[in-house]
């Protein structure tokens, strides 16, 4: 008998009753400490103050109206981000997901308003990640992804990761847009290096092509700027984003300049949800605390202490982890031994991780977390790769 919840979920035997900053609770009280942030998404950790007061005073007010009335906390969200990005215009969705589906319509629908209709090619990545959508999957391209979902939604073209020269002999006059995560999560924690974002960002100049950048998890704070994309000193035309911007509210967003999203007009796009006012109450309270300079400074600093630690960790444990890998607080170990194995040993010493392709395991800690959650999060990993390399 099939159970009532849908069984498309892999489910670790573990049911959290409490959180707090980096620490879950179970019912039998054991607390584990979270590396994994409900995968990127609690930015600030469980239950920060702040959030709690924000979510609270607008369900005390005001829940939901559509977006056939004017949202004034959707506005001020709109216009932290604007003021804070490269951006002119946001549109709001639940999940990273919703925005990569806005994000390919914002580009085509932006040649077909310019006379180029034929310019409908999206040029993706191999390991890139962009939901499980039919434009997300068919952006990934992957056989894990889109086996037994077809026909897939046409308009991809799939490079090698890394090849520049493949992607300049994949542009033709079909080609509308490159699409890629500057750090890419679900594929094994694999940053592209500043010299070649900032290639793509050239080629898209030289090609008259739109530059489309998915932060859905590398971004708001999680490498210790805003946004990933910053360190390379580039700018995109469209920006998907979601997880951290809504600490754990589902939440998020399309960022684009006001060329590249002219030509969605009223009637466009929409959403029922997207940008209500509970999302963008606790969306301005996350904008608050991470776009503040001293907290990103804050998030590079122990960063730079976590990953000195991580790398002491490798060198003592060389038959279970080949390297550190990632940016601020996205970090990944590579492993010798099986990824989900570390996983799961991991449990058993209350440490939660992530496992991801390239046989990788995912630490993407709250960015709140202290030193002291740092040496205990070291520790556990310690543990937990003894135990591994002894069975």
């Amino acid at each position: 008998m099939i159970p009532s919840v849908l069984p498309t979920y892999n489910r670790a035997p573990l049911e959290f009753v409490k959180g707090e900053g980096a620490w879950l609770t179970t019912a039998d009280g054991r607390r584990f400490l979270d590396l994994g942030s409900g995968i990127a998404v609690n930015a600030l950790g469980h239950a920060h103050p702040a959030l709690v007061e924000a979510l609270t005073a607008q369900a005390q007010n005001l829940w939901h109206v559509s977006n056939l009335y004017q949202i004034p906390q959707q506005q001020a969200l709109a216009d932290k981000l604007v003021e804070h990005t490269f951006a002119d215009t946001v549109f709001f969705t639940n999940s990273g997901t919703e925005a990569c589906e806005l994000a390919v319509k914002m580009a085509r629908k932006y040649f077909y308003d310019k006379g180029q209709p034929e310019r409908v090619e999206i040029l993706t990545f191999d390991g890139s990640f962009h939901g499980r959508s039919s434009a997300g999957i068919a952006a990934a391209g992957s056989e894990k992804m889109v086996k037994g979902f077809g026909p897939l939604l046409p308009g991809f073209v799939h490079l090698t990761f890394g090849d520049l020269d493949g992607v300049t002999n994949a542009i033709s006059e079909t080609t509308a847009a490159i699409m890629i995560e500057p750090v890419q999560g679900e594929g094994g924690i694999r940053p592209v290096p500043d010299a070649e974002l900032k290639a793509l960002r050239q080629i898209c100049d030289d090609n008259g092509l739109l530059l489309i950048l998915d932060e859905v998890q590398c971004g708001v704070g999680r490498t210790g700027k805003l946004f990933a994309h910053e360190w390379a000193g580039i700018t995109p035309d469209i920006m998907m984003v979601a997880k951290g911007i809504g600490g754990g509210f589902p939440l998020g967003a399309v960022l684009a300049t006001e060329d590249a999203a002219s030509g969605m007009t009223a009637g466009t796009h929409g959403s029922t949800y997207g940008g209500n006012p509970l999302g963008c109450a606790v969306g301005c309270a996350v904008m608050d605390h991470i776009a503040d300079d001293a907290f990103l400074a804050e998030v590079n600093r122990k960063a730079g202490l976590m990953r000195q630690k991580l790398e002491g960790l490798v060198a003592d444990h060389p038959e279970v982890f080949e390297e550190v890998r990632g940016a601020g607080l996205m970090l990944g170990l590579k492993c010798k031994a099986v990824n989900a194995d570390v996983v799961q040993a991991g449990y058993g010493n209350e440490l939660i991780t992530v496992p991801a392709a390239d046989n990788v395991i995912r630490l993407l800690p709250p960015l709140t977390l202290t030193d002291e959650d740092i040496a205990e999060a070291v520790r556990r990993l310690d543990k937990t790769a003894a135990q591994v390399a002894a069975a």
